[in-house]
C-alpha cells in the first residue's frame, strides 16, 4: 500500500472513529435526560389514562427556584414525565389515550437553566410523550377540551417538592396560610381548582390525588432499584458514622461526616434533614440541632437517608457514644431489635400489619420473652401493628401515609420500632426500609451492624475522624 493510500485510509478511519464517538456521546446524553427509560413513564401515564376514561388529568410541574439552590421537580410531575423543566404542564388524555407536554424554553436558555438541550430540541422523542406544545398553547387546549365534554382531573392536595410530603405539607399550609386571619390564601393547587371552576363553569373538576396515590404506592422494579441504591449509600454512610463516633465529639461532627459519605457517592442531596438525638433530647423524635457534646453514657439515635434520583430511603440506628452498652441500654435495645426482627419474619403480601404483629407476638412469647416487662411494655403499639409504619418512595413519608390495610407486592415500607425512656435519658429507634414480595420481603437497607456485638466490635475500629486526627488534619 502506498503512503498516500495509507494516509487516506487512516483519515477515513479517524473520521469514522470520531463519528462513532459523537454518536455514542449523543446517545449516552439522551439516555441520561430521564431518570428511567421513557417506556417506564409511558406505562405510568397509561395506567392513569385507564382511571380517567372520561377526561384529562392536568399535572403542573414546579416553578423556578426563588433562592440559590438547584431546581427540583415536583414529585407527581416527575413521576409521569421524568424531566426537570420549570413551569411545565402535562395533560394526560384518558379518552384519546395520549399525553401533551407544555413548556417554553429555548436552546440558548436551556444551558443557563440546566436543561438538557436535546430535550428542548426534540421533546417527543426524548420523553416518549406523544405531543409537545409551547406553554402559551395550554389555555387554548383547555378551551378545546372544555367544549368536548371532558371532565377535568387535577390534584387538590399540595405538590411535593424536595424534602416535602404532600399531606404533611397540607397540614402546615392550612395552619400557616389558609386559616391564618392575616393571610387566607389558598394553596397553589386549590387556587388552580378555583380558577378552573370559574373559567369553565360547565366542566366538572375532580380530584385525582387518590388515583395517583394508588399508582405511586406500588413500586416498579425500576423504582425499587433506585431505593435499593439509596439504601446501599445510606448504610455505608451510617456505618462510617458509628465507626467514627466517640465521646467528647459534637453531634454536628457526626451529621457532617454522614452527609459527606452520602455525597461522596454522587447523590445530589439527602432525603431529609439528618436527625440526631441523645440524652435529654430523645423525646424530640425529629431533633436536629446537633448541639450536644457527647459524653460517656450517652445513647444516640440517628435517623437519616439519602435521595437517589427522587427516591428516598429511611433508616434509623441506635448505639452508645462510648462504644459499650450499659445493662439498661442492652435491655432496651434488645427489646426493640427482637420486635423488629420478629415482625420482619412474618411480612408477606396478603397479610395485614395487625396479622404480622399477632404472629410476631406469638413467636416472641414462645421464645420466653415477657412482653409486659420494663422497656417491652413501651413497645407494644409497634408490635400490635407489626412494626409497619409509613410508605417510602419519592417522599420519605410517601404519599399514602401509614400502611394499615392488606400488604401488597411492590409496597415499600418503613419497618420502625422506637421508644423513649425520659427518666433515664434514653431512646432507641431501629428502622429499615423494605419492599413487600409474594414470598415475604426484601430489606432495602441491609448490612448495618444491628446486634450489640456487631456495634461494639465496629466501634473498636478507627473511623475517618480518628484517622484524620492522627495525621493532624482534623
Amino acid at each position: 500500500m502506498t503512503n498516500q493510500k495509507q494516509i487516506f485510509m487512516n483519515s477515513v478511519m479517524a473520521r469514522f472513529v470520531i463519528l462513532f464517538l459523537i454518536i455514542m456521546v449523543t446517545t449516552s446524553a439522551n439516555a441520561q435526560v430521564l431518570t428511567f427509560e421513557k417506556e417506564e413513564f409511558a406505562q405510568r401515564r397509561q395506567k392513569l389514562m385507564e382511571k380517567i376514561p372520561d377526561g384529562i388529568a392536568i399535572i403542573r410541574g414546579a416553578g423556578e427556584p426563588t433562592g440559590y439552590y438547584e431546581f427540583s421537580q415536583s414529585n407527581d410531575f416527575m413521576y409521569f414525565t421524568g424531566i426537570e423543566i420549570p413551569n411545565a404542564v402535562l395533560i394526560i388524555d384518558g379518552r384519546e389515550k395520549e399525553s401533551i407536554l407544555f413548556f417554553s424554553s429555548t436552546e440558548r436558555a436551556a444551558d443557563s437553566e440546566g436543561i438538557d438541550v436535546e430535550l428542548v430540541r426534540n421533546p417527543e422523542e426524548i420523553t416518549g410523550i406523544e405531543r409537545y406544545m409551547p406553554l402559551d398553547r395550554f389555555r387554548p387546549m383547555l378551551d378545546r377540551f372544555s367544549t368536548d365534554g371532558y371532565v377535568f382531573y387535577t390534584s387538590f392536595i399540595p405538590s411535593e417538592d424536595f424534602r416535602e410530603a404532600a399531606h404533611e405539607k397540607y397540614d402546615v399550609l392550612k395552619n400557616d396560610m389558609i386559616y391564618d386571619e392575616w393571610d387566607g390564601r389558598l394553596t397553589r393547587e386549590l387556587q388552580f381548582v378555583r380558577l378552573l371552576k370559574e373559567r369553565y363553569s360547565h366542566v366538572e373538576v375532580r380530584d385525582c390525588s387518590g388515583v395517583i396515590e394508588g399508582l405511586r404506592i406500588i413500586k416498579s422494579e425500576a423504582e425499587i432499584a433506585k431505593i435499593r441504591r439509596a439504601g446501599q449509600i445510606g448504610v455505608k454512610a451510617l456505618t462510617e458514622a458509628i465507626r467514627s463516633t466517640r465521646t467528647s465529639m459534637y453531634e454536628y461532627e457526626i451529621a457532617s461526616l454522614y452527609e459527606y459519605y452520602c455525597k461522596k457517592e454522587g447523590v445530589r442531596d439527602l432525603a431529609y434533614i439528618t436527625i440526631i438525638s441523645s440524652d435529654k433530647n430523645h423525646p424530640y423524635l425529629h431533633y436536629h440541632n446537633y448541639d450536644r457534646l457527647l459524653k460517656s453514657g450517652d445513647f444516640l439515635v440517628i435517623d437519616a437517608g439519602p435521595d437517589v434520583d427522587y427516591y428516598d430511603i429511611d433508616i434509623s440506628i441506635s448505639y452508645p457514644a462510648n462504644g459499650r452498652f450499659t445493662a439498661s441500654q442492652k435491655e432496651f435495645y434488645t427489646a426493640c431489635l427482637e420486635i423488629q426482627s420478629a415482625c420482619l419474619k412474618y411480612l408477606k403480601a396478603g397479610r395485614t400489619p395487625e396479622q404480622v404483629g399477632q404472629m410476631a407476638k406469638e413467636d416472641l412469647e414462645s421464645r420466653g420473652f415477657d412482653l409486659t416487662a420494663k422497656y417491652w411494655d413501651k413497645l407494644s403499639m409497634f408490635l400490635k401493628r407489626g412494626a409497619v409504619s409509613h410508605y417510602v418512595g419519592m417522599a420519605v413519608h410517601d404519599i399514602g401515609g401509614t400502611a394499615r390495610s392488606e400488604l401488597k407486592t411492590g409496597m415499600v415500607l418503613a419497618m420502625d420500632v422506637y421508644a423513649v425512656w425520659p427518666d433515664e435519658n434514653m431512646g432507641v429507634r431501629i428502622e429499615d426500609t423494605v419492599v413487600i414480595t409474594d414470598e415475604g420481603y426484601e430489606n432495602l437497607s441491609p448490612g448495618l451492624p444491628r446486634t450489640i456485638e456487631e456495634i461494639e466490635d465496629l466501634m473498636e475500629t478507627e473511623g475517618a475522624i480518628q484517622v484524620l486526627k492522627k495525621s493532624g488534619r482534623y
